[in-house]
């Protein structure tokens, strides 16, 4: 019994050394790192963050530590950088030392360092530039993309004239439109509304981006290595991914079995005809797990964030009808009823471009960003970041920076409009971050955006069957993306 009792006292004493090892080596041994709040042992600074409002957790902390700060995530230690000029400093004046990729544990549990969205270093460099070249083959930025998105428009027209203009929740038929623009270019083909193994995946995409999104998905972010081990709904964003990865393995499956190398059809043909060049390069980075994972982080960017997007901007027209009306008198006098929109329109319609920009502002699709780190030591405003430092570029701060723009909280197109009222750029505008980093797919986004929003409205009048004034447009969810409520819409034919 006293040796039980001895060894009680000397494990226990062993575990408050470690924690408070771990506490010295996490706050003491920090070299000039920006000044932060301070962190209790293993817990870091969760105390001082409200999971339920991160924004504004943040937004204080920046409020007496300034614009660059540090924070501990759990175990993880990292920078965040507070407003349009750190932002813009670090991602574009400094862009080649805050390059790297840092970790999104809900996502690269399946995805890893893979892909041209996740992975670092020459890898990164390589994918990358592979992707953005045969995107580009497919169409990305000519016209024959315009085309795909123009031809999906119109199956999204049909879907919701089926609609009968009955309330009916948009989530997936945005999703599968949005969508199906990705897919004719990775996978060669669209599928259709009704295709229910489909329907399934895009479910799939919407429930793993609100768990990620979760409480329980930025708990997981923060004690990645603890709640690895514990059950939780965390858990069953792996699920979901590993469901879209089989997906997406079939699918290559069945590109290898029809290849053709004289005619790709698609991103994944393209991807094998690569591997198979460098089949006897042993440091190739064209290999079967590269091209799964590519792709799957592909279909996952190109799925979610559109559509969310979307979702957020029937949400806002239908919030401010006044706006919504405008947008449809200048469609009607530049496109009229005949013909769907076309990217050239976008030049003529500087209302409509407007409303499309402060959509984008003020829905705050990834308002956290997506983490970086530094890929060597780096000084940034009188602090040194050690190689490997993660970074969190804060892109809510820079779409409502008061600096930049006018009562920030406030949705107002008029923002994008000169007195002339001529579209006006506004360099922080970063909804798709910038840099080296900046997103793959912005201006696939962006015609997507314009030509759905434009096309439905051309043809729809869209209805809440409450006051207007009832409308919740504060986001679900807000964390890795932010999520709107859930709604019904009708759309009427005009």
């Amino acid at each position: 019994m006293i040796l039980s009792g001895d060894l009680t006292i000397y494990l226990l004493s062993c575990i408050c050394c470690l924690l408070c090892f771990s506490f010295w080596k996490l706050y003491f041994c920090r070299g000039h790192l920006p000044p932060g709040p301070v962190p209790l042992p293993i817990l870091g600074n969760l105390h001082h963050l409200k999971t339920s409002s991160m924004i504004e957790s943040l937004r204080t902390l920046s409020e007496k530590y300034g614009p660059v700060y540090t924070l501990h995530l759990g175990l993880r230690r990292v920078v965040i950088l507070w407003g349009y000029d750190a932002v813009k400093e670090a991602l574009v004046d400094q862009g080649d030392e805050f390059s790297g990729r840092g970790a999104v544990p809900a996502i690269q549990t399946v995805i890893e360092d893979y892909g041209p969205i996740f992975s670092n270093g020459s890898r990164w460099k390589e994918i990358r530039r592979f992707s953005l070249l045969t995107l580009r083959n497919f169409g990305m930025g000519k016209r024959s993309i315009e085309e795909r998105i123009q031809e999906e428009a119109r199956y999204l027209i049909e879907e919701l004239k089926n609609t009968k203009g009955l309330p009916f929740d948009p989530t997936l038929h945005l999703s599968n439109s949005a969508s199906n623009v990705t897919c004719s270019v990775i996978f060669g083909k669209r599928f259709d509304y009704q295709d229910t193994d489909f329907l399934d995946l895009l479910k799939m995409i919407n429930e793993a981006a609100a768990l990620a999104s979760s409480l329980s998905g930025q708990l997981y972010s923060m004690y990645t290595d603890i709640l690895e081990y514990l059950p939780g709904p965390h858990k069953k964003i792996h699920g979901l991914l590993c469901c879209l990865e089989k997906f997406v393995e079939r699918r290559v499956k069945m590109n290898k079995e029809t290849l053709d190398p004289n005619s790709p059809r698609d991103y994944i043909d393209c991807f094998l005809i690569k591997m198979e060049e460098e089949k006897d390069n042993p440091e190739t980075e064209f290999h079967m797990s590269q091209l799964v994972k590519s792709v799957l982080s592909l279909f996952l960017a190109g799925t979610e964030t559109i559509s969310t997007t979307l979702r957020y901007a029937f949400l806002l027209l239908l919030k401010y009808p006044e706006i919504k009306d405008k947008v449809i008198a200048e469609i009607d006098s530049v496109i009229g009823r005949i013909r769907i929109s076309s990217i050239e329109d976008r030049i003529k319609m500087p209302y409509t471009d407007a409303v499309i920009h402060e959509i984008q502002r003020f829905s705050d699709i990834v308002p956290l960003g997506v983490p970086h780190i530094v890929m060597r030591d780096t000084n940034f405003r009188g602090f040194t970041l050690p190689k490997g430092t993660e970074v969190y570029p804060i892109i809510s701060s820079v779409l409502r920076d008061p600096t930049q723009f006018t009562d920030p909280d406030t949705f107002n197109p008029g923002r994008f409009l000169d007195e002339r009222g001529n579209f006006k750029k506004s360099d922080a505008f970063m909804p798709f971050s910038a840099g080296k980093r900046i997103c793959i797919g912005e201006g696939l986004a962006r015609n997507e955006l314009f030509i759905y929003i434009t096309a439905v409205l051309q043809n729809f009048q869209l209805k809440f069957s409450c006051d207007p004034n009832e409308i919740d447009i504060k986001p679900r969810l807000s964390g890795l993306i932010g999520i709107p409520v859930n709604y019904k819409v009708l759309a009427i034919l005009r």
